[in-house]
């Protein structure tokens, strides 16, 4: 009878996921197809940057060359780094012939009670804006390592004039080249958006708010109605942290796209661990009993399934095995849109079970004061 109950919750929940948590699994919220404006708004790009020499050029010469009618800036800060990343950054800029639309703002040592991200950004907007006549009326906050279509400055803008949203998102389509990427990636996005249903982010009578940082685009004055970056200084989690706050402005919207991409490679399984592990305690509220509760929870919805399946027989095998296929029938979307095989759907439980692991991981570097490594930088509070 214990196994029964224990094979029958997994199949209750992932029904219950597949109906009711606002179709999270559907990939549903994508960029559509806005006609472009023929004369935008002012924009300003910032884009925080440490030691990205790898990416920055590609990243600046798809902003620098996007089809936009209106004024576009660049602001690039220079994070300290040690790479030449502001003299790929300058040689981008001088090969698309628009070294007079590239700002790049040597960035001052890293503030007490801020992360080195939001410290950037900081500078970068208060360079974008200051007491200019000309300032912005959107701010496009981006990753160094993203490279964008020629429209997609448009489709936001246009996206955002169009529902009067105040943040206005995109998860960027990751790298899914190696084994490793294939295995996780495609999970990351899965997990992302069960969290926090993309549905649930655009309506307007849900609490449920998220961004993905790579790619925000925000209304200056629903910025400065927030509190600015400053109100989120030490946020590990910065983009749903500063999304929370902006979604008591007005109206945010977060979708998936295919056309703004990250050219960030993640080759090994370790690449992929560090960048999990950076966050996933702080996504806890550093909570040893949130700790305890995600790795149960998780172990039972995702694990109990596989196991049942292999070792019970009768109705228990029946329950595991319906809520093994179901998972990996929600699991499809994702990996249509990484263009993967539908077989990497039955994988779907040794995926959960390493972002366990990641979680974990996350912890226990928290407890050492070793937690949200970046770029050389402990971030994280540390755990008690």
């Amino acid at each position: 009878m214990i196994v029964e109950i224990i094979a029958f919750i997994p199949l209750a929940v992932w029904c219950y996921l597949a109906i009711g948590h606002g179709g999270f699994w559907r990939c549903a919220e994508r960029d559509g197809d806005e006609r472009p404006l023929s004369r935008g708004p002012r924009v300003a790009i910032i884009i925080p940057a440490r030691d990205e020499a790898a990416g920055i050029g590609r990243c600046l010469e798809s902003l620098l060359g996007q089809d936009y009618g209106g004024p576009v800036r660049v602001v690039v800060v220079d994070d300290n780094s040690g790479d030449g990343t502001a003299a790929v950054a300058r040689r981008a800029a001088r090969d698309c012939r628009a070294e007079d639309r590239l700002t790049i703002v040597p960035g001052a040592p890293l503030s007490a009670g801020w992360t080195g991200k939001l410290w950037a950004l900081r500078q970068g907007i208060a360079e974008a804006i200051g007491d200019r006549a000309d300032a912005p009326e959107y701010l496009l906050l981006t990753d160094a390592d993203i490279v964008y279509a020629p429209t997609m400055v448009s489709w936001l803008v246009a996206h955002a004039e169009s529902r009067g949203d105040v943040l206005t998102s995109l998860m960027v389509k990751l790298s899914c080249d190696s084994l490793a990427e294939r295995f996780l990636i495609p999970g990351f996005i899965f997990f992302f958006q069960m969290l926090y249903p993309f549905a649930w982010v655009n309506r307007g009578d849900r609490a449920t708010a998220a961004a993905a940082g790579g790619c925000m685009l925000i209304r200056a004055q629903a910025l400065r109605g927030a509190g600015g970056i400053e109100a989120i200084r030490d946020a590990l989690i910065d983009d749903c942290a500063l999304a929370k706050r902006l979604k008591a402005q007005g109206p945010i919207w977060l979708g998936l796209t295919t056309r703004v991409t990250s050219i960030r490679p993640y080759p090994h399984w370790r690449d992929i661990a560090a960048m999990v592990s950076r966050s996933a305690y702080a996504q806890l509220d550093y909570s040893p009993l949130r700790l305890a509760g995600t790795v149960a929870a998780m172990t039972l919805v995702y694990l109990a399934p596989p196991v049942t399946v292999f070792a019970a027989s009768g109705t228990a095998f029946l329950f595991g095995a319906s809520a093994w296929a179901l998972m990996a029938i929600l699991y499809q979307p994702v990996l249509r849109l990484y263009r993967l095989s539908p077989l990497w759907g039955l994988a779907l439980p040794a995926v959960a079970f390493a972002y366990v692991l990641f979680t974990i991981e996350s912890a226990l570097a928290s407890r050492r004061g070793q937690g949200g490594l970046w770029k050389g930088r402990f971030q994280a509070a540390r755990a008690k």
